[in-house]
């Protein structure tokens, strides 16, 4: 591709993976005060939220694969936006408890293709460049999509409705499909080694990639557990309103955004993977164990800003890690064993959170969530402390 050509396609490219965020994140903040306005309890909203994830897990891999099988990554980025847009439809459309579940589970499936646009995003690039390439998709996802979805969810409320913002997401997807038909694949990436069903099973024995997935997992139960999970109904249940937790949401995602540009140039270089790794979780653990004592908005934005820049470090660290040293035709799998992983932590984290919450109070979820961010401390310290030992005697046994 000439260099035009790759700048064309890369707008391209992103514009529809922020449509593919935008159009789940715009309800998110207010999704769980709306299931409770609908009667729904913590219990049944931890259902709701973990289904998201469970679909993910469910389907991730399958479509990891089948994508490296057939060659393809187009038609399962359209697919994905389609599937987004009944999702939203669905949410928009219904009074129902069980079609609230049946919507976001849709969105959770529209999510799981999300495995596909990473992949091809990550063949516009040189091999050296995948972190800058995960970074600066990361930079636009969390900021443009996460934040300006979020951000402007509770405006849309008050304005318009609880509604309304499930129709914005279902034009916005609707939109985006028709964009995707435009999306460049360069099939001669993935035409230049056969692929065989035994290649890619093999990939979901790396070592690596089962270590940087199982640090996902906890990643991902911490963010959909508080931001992406009760730090709106906290925040209402503290005296804020409606409209504050777009301020809440401005707290957490414009640090997590600045976040995911540091963490390629400036973090990672001055301190290594795995001490980056340690101290965004170490950070974010702490900023989650003391949420249940702020008590006042200004207290609540300012810790929820510090732990959403401790996360925006996790993520696309995280990512870039998963596929780095995997050959470009085994990639999809190996980001589908990813992503599918991580789902557990999206699934396991918001329902295990949703039982301690109904029994013991909203605050008790805070409790959980910080101590998953110690235990991927503990991990990452055992890790890097073997591998440190392995690499001593390597470098004995060669001299």
């Amino acid at each position: 591709m000439s260099s035009l050509y790759s700048v064309k396609d890369k707008y391209i490219f992103l514009i529809v993976s922020f449509a593919l965020w935008f159009s789940h994140f715009i309800y998110l903040p207010i999704l769980t005060p709306y299931i409770e306005t609908m009667g729904g309890k913590y219990i049944f909203i931890g259902i709701v939220l973990s289904s998201y994830g469970l679909m993910q897990f469910l389907f991730r891999l399958p479509i990891g694969i089948y994508s490296d099988l057939f060659r393809l990554r187009r038609p399962f980025i359209v697919a994905g936006m389609l599937i987004s847009t009944t999702s939203c439809l669905v949410f928009a459309l219904t009074d129902s408890l069980g079609w609230v579940l049946i919507a976001r589970s849709l969105a959770g499936i529209a999510a799981a293709t999300w495995v596909v646009f990473t992949v091809l995003y990550s063949s516009y690039f040189v091999d050296r460049e995948v972190h800058r390439a995960m970074s600066s998709i990361s930079f636009v996802v969390v900021l443009a999509a996460q934040l300006i979805g979020m951000s402007l969810s509770g405006f849309i409320v008050n304005e318009w409705g609880w509604r309304a913002p499930f129709w914005v997401g279902g034009i916005t997807s609707v939109m985006a499909a028709i964009l995707s038909l435009f999306i460049y694949e360069n099939k001669e990436v993935n035409a230049s080694v056969p692929v065989k069903v035994k290649d890619l099973t093999s990939v979901i024995k790396e070592p690596m990639l089962i270590k940087v997935s199982l640090l996902s997992i906890l990643a991902h139960s911490i963010i959909f557990t508080t931001m992406f999970g009760f730090i709106p109904a906290y925040a209402l249940k503290i005296g804020l309103h409606a409209s504050d937790i777009s301020l809440i949401v401005f707290s957490f995602m414009i640090p997590h955004a600045i976040a995911t540009l540091f963490m390629g140039k400036v973090i990672v270089p001055l301190l290594g993977k795995w001490k980056s790794l340690n101290i965004a979780f170490l950070a974010s653990a702490f900023f989650t164990l003391i949420t249940p004592f702020m008590e006042s908005k200004g207290l609540l934005m300012i810790i929820q800003g510090f732990n959403g820049f401790s996360l925006g470090i996790l993520f696309p660290l995280l990512l870039g890690l998963a596929i780095e040293s995997i050959s470009h035709e085994k990639r999809a799998t190996a980001m589908g064993v990813y992503q599918a992983l991580y789902a557990l932590g999206m699934f396991s984290g918001p329902f295990i959170a949703g039982v301690l919450n109904s029994g013991f109070g909203i605050t008790t979820g805070f409790y959980f969530t910080g101590i998953l961010g110690l235990i991927a401390s503990i991990l990452i310290i055992t890790w890097s402390r073997k591998e440190a030992i392995t690499l001593k005697e390597h470098r004995s046994i060669s001299s």
